[in-house]
Parts: C-alpha cells; sequence; structure tokens
C-alpha cells in the first residue's frame, strides 16, 4: 500500500483526531497519547510536533490517499544516551497488517541514520503487542531484552520490550 511520510500541517488535525480516537490504539500506547482523542488533542500535537521541526528529531504524519492517518518520530536522546534514539509510531487500524507500518519504520530509520550522529535506534512496545513487535523484528531490529513488571496501563501491569536497530 502506498503512503507517505511528511511533516505535519495543521490541516491534518481533522484526519488524525479520527484515526486515534480508537481505544485498540491507545491501549499500546504511553499515557501521554489520550483516549478519548479529540480534535483538540490533535491540533496540539500538531502544534508540537511542529514547533520542533529542526531540533533532533523527525516528526511525521503517515499520509495515504490524502488523510493523515498515523504518526512516526524518531527522537535522539540526551546525556549518556545521545548516540541512541527512540522510535515511536501507530497507524490507524483501518491500515493495520497491510506492510504500510514495517515500510515507514524502514524509511524514517534510514533517514534518522544519515542526519543524526546516532549508532542505535531502540523502541519499547509492550510484550504483549504481537503486531508491533512483528513489525519491529520485518524491519530489522532485535530483541535485546524483556522488562518484567516494567509497565502500568489501564490498571494492568505487563511487560515492555526493548527492540533496537544498530547502525
Amino acid at each position: 500500500m502506498e503512503f507517505t511520510l511528511r511533516h505535519w500541517q495543521k490541516e491534518d488535525a481533522k484526519s488524525i483526531s479520527q484515526a486515534a480516537n480508537n481505544p485498540n490504539i491507545a491501549k499500546y500506547l504511553r499515557d501521554v497519547f489520550p483516549y478519548p482523542y479529540t480534535l483538540s488533542d490533535a491540533e496540539f500535537f500538531i502544534e508540537l510536533c511542529t514547533q520542533h521541526v529542526n531540533d533532533n528529531q523527525l516528526n511525521y504524519a503517515i499520509v495515504i490517499d490524502g488523510k493523515a492517518v498515523g504518526s512516526i518520530s524518531v527522537q535522539v536522546k540526551t546525556d549518556v544516551y545521545r548516540k541512541s534514539a527512540e522510535l515511536g509510531y501507530w497507524l490507524s487500524q483501518e491500515y493495520w497488517g497491510k506492510g504500510v507500518m514495517t515500510a515507514a519504520v524502514k524509511q524514517i530509520c534510514k533517514e534518522a541514520f544519515q542526519k543524526f550522529d546516532i549508532v542505535r535506534i531502540y523502541a519499547e512496545p509492550f510484550a504483549h503487542n504481537a503486531a508491533s513487535r512483528k513489525v519491529l523484528q520485518n524491519s530489522g531490529f532485535l530483541l535485546e531484552g524483556i522488562m518484567k513488571n516494567a509497565v502500568f496501563k489501564n490498571s494492568q501491569i505487563y511487560d515492555c520490550c526493548i527492540y533496537a536497530l544498530l547502525k
């Protein structure tokens, strides 16, 4: 399936609020990702992304058929972790299982390694998020470990994984 990664635009707020307002997406993300996901949440998120266009991060809308239907980012860390960057992403459930996210992860990681002075990109999916773990594995990431009882989400304690892709 064809998609484009591009910088966020204010006009994306309506489509992204519709795509993100899904408990099946929110349940696998950090609490900073709200549910329900409102138009004002989308506007706030887009404003944050557009303020940091030239910082040590890449924040892109995933666009299919002219609509923003997901988000992907790579953020370079600081201090002793300054040679590492964290990958984060989500996609509208309508497009799950179609290869979009695997291709998007490969694309953004290639760009991040070219643009930033980093040697490692990592992601921390919840251990029970089999689809996200598959995306990472299909994108060349290796499982480095499982952190037991590391995540508290929706009144439940879960394990969390660390996957990494080295330059």
